[in-house]
């Protein structure tokens, strides 16, 4: 079926997903994957260097990133 100009637009599914990294992705940024020098799997990050970092273990993509995002949201309570 085609989209009306009238329709309202798709809730972003990532943003439901994954609140925190969609914020923390306006003022930070994030690195995923493994590489010979970091020993971790994700990394969010902003200008002052690395304020969370997960394991290489997750079972899933998905499993990791909800773990990034609480990871986010426990720093930004404490930090603002």
């Amino acid at each position: 079926m085609a989209k009306r100009k009238s329709d309202p637009k798709p809730a972003d599914p990532f943003a439901a997903l994954y609140p925190n990294i969609a914020v923390w992705v306006q003022r930070g940024y994030i690195e995923m994957g493994c590489d010979d020098v970091n020993p971790t799997f994700l990394r969010a990050l902003d200008i002052g260097g690395v304020i969370w970092d997960g394991a290489t273990d997750y079972s899933s993509i998905h499993e990791a990133l909800l773990a990034m995002d609480a990871g986010i949201a426990a720093w930004s309570e404490e930090n603002g």
